[in-house]
Order: C-alpha cells, then structure tokens, then sequence
C-alpha cells in the first residue's frame, strides 16, 4: 500500500503528488520540491538531490537512511536520492506531475470514437499509448526511462 501526500513547490507556483511506497518513508522526508520555474535558481546537489526534467526534489537524507535501515534493514550507503526515486518510496505518483490531467486531455478525442467504432477505438488507443511513452522518454522523464 502506498501513502499519497501533495507538495507545493518553493516558489508556490506548481504541486505535486507523491507516492510514498509501502509507507516506509514519511512525508518529511521530501524536504523541497522544486518546479522547472523556481528550480532555476537551484544548484542541484546530487548527495540530496534528484533532477527530473526540470523538476528537483530534495531529499532528507538522514531521514531516509534512518528509516531505511530500520524498517528495511538496507545498508544507509545505500540509500540515494535515485534509491528514493526509482525504487518508489518517495517518487510521483504519476510518471510526472500533472499526467493525470494531461491523460485526460489527450484520451477525449479517442474516447468519442468508441461509440463510432469501437475496433477504430482500441487501435487508437494503442497508438496513442505507445507514442505518448515514446514521447515521454524522449522527453527525458525519469520514471518513463524505467519503463
């Protein structure tokens, strides 16, 4: 089971929504978020830092490496902003803020075929699947890579 918080970034402007994976880690230990605006202005350090196409999360590492040992018995070395990240114990809870709302923009013009075609419909929906995660990854979203 995954515990999902909501996090505005530094700047105000952006939230995002997290998963955190099995509620082994709680939600402080995202210190920052930052959006492609006010990640600008960010030097990213990659021991606390993970960059994801514009976006940085910021991470409290003591916390997660506590936590991580304790609950999952990993050695703290470990334990890296990518472990966090990748692994899912403190990642989006799409394959990037805002995909929800994206899918369902994209998905209406297939949708309205359903009823015209329902064949039409399914190979449509296939295509756009599969072109929208291609153009994802090329886009550079992390956990798209991971797909």
């Amino acid at each position: 089971m995954c515990m999902e918080v909501k996090i505005r970034c530094e700047c105000g402007q952006k939230e995002a929504s997290f998963n955190l994976r099995d509620n082994i880690m709680p939600q402080e230990v995202i210190f920052s978020l930052y959006c492609p605006r006010c990640s600008s202005e960010i030097e990213l350090n990659e021991s606390t830092m993970i960059w994801d196409n514009g976006w940085i999360i910021e991470y409290d590492m003591e916390l997660a490496r506590f936590m991580a040992v304790a609950k999952l018995g990993i050695p703290a070395e470990k334990v890296t902003p990518a472990f966090l990240f990748d692994e899912g114990y403190a990642t989006w809870k799409e394959l990037y803020p805002g995909e929800l709302e994206d899918i369902k923009n994209e998905k209406e013009a297939i949708v309205a075929i359903l009823k015209e075609d329902p064949h039409r419909y399914f190979k449509e929906l296939r295509d756009w699947a599969n072109a929208r995660m291609a153009r994802l990854k090329e886009e550079g979203w992390r956990k798209a890579q991971l797909i």
